[in-house]
């Protein structure tokens, strides 16, 4: 069985309001590289394929060479959007299993990973997930129409997990009919194939905001002990 995880790092991080891609801001070092080194030390990983921006390509590929990773086969460039560079990824990848992780999670555990990729080869399609705390309502113009069930609700996460021939056909069928979807995840559900959840931890956020960073900071002083900002 061969391995490849995706790492989306070609997102735009207009939300985070820095002058550069989120995921080169440092916790003790770039973003990127806690994600990378989550994949790189995991057994059942045998490859790495990075896709980010076509403006970021230079500074990425310098980062990379500094950590000496063995795992990355490739850094290509993505798309316009995420859907458009995971399908990049997708179809650079020669394995029997991909996972397709965003850059800005770099709180991934081994644990999430080894579950995903188990659910994966059982089911042929797995995503890390954890149940929703709060309350959610669903509102038309600022009143709410009706209270969703929140036993039924899950915060999907990354990494999301596919044999090779499902995502593969999901992401050429989307391209095809002209159909965007929210994640990967969803592409395959489109086609009728059954997604199993996986579950992961609340830990695994995805740094999107100044806000965001902040958390990620305060985990990881928990975490290492050794680390403030």
């Amino acid at each position: 069985m061969k391995t490849t995880a995706i790492i989306l790092a070609a997102g735009k991080a207009k939300r985070m309001m820095a002058n550069k891609n989120k995921l080169f801001l440092e916790l003790r070092k770039p973003i990127l590289i806690h994600a990378i080194e989550a994949f790189e030390n995991h057994k059942l990983i045998n490859e790495i394929i990075i896709v980010v921006n076509k403006k970021d390509l230079e500074v990425c590929s310098k980062i990379v060479e500094k950590n000496i990773f063995k795992k990355i086969q490739k850094i290509i460039v993505g798309g316009e959007t995420r859907q458009q560079s995971s399908y990049n990824g997708v179809m650079e990848a020669d394995s029997d299993i991909i996972l397709i992780h965003d850059g800005a999670r770099p709180l991934v555990t081994e644990d999430s990973i080894t579950n995903s990729i188990k659910d994966a080869l059982n089911y042929g399609a797995s995503v890390v997930a954890v149940p929703l705390k709060e309350t959610i309502k669903k509102v038309d113009k600022c009143f709410v129409k009706n209270t969703l069930d929140r036993d039924a609700l899950w915060i999907a996460q990354t990494p999301q997990t596919f044999k090779a021939d499902i995502i593969k056909k999901a992401h050429e069928a989307a391209k095809r009919d002209g159909f965007f979807g929210k994640d990967d995840s969803s592409l395959v559900e489109r086609l009728g194939y059954k997604v199993r959840i996986c579950m992961g931890h609340y830990e695994n956020l995805k740094i999107t905001t100044p806000d965001d960073l902040v958390i990620a900071k305060h985990i990881f002083k928990k975490n290492n002990g050794d680390y403030y900002d």
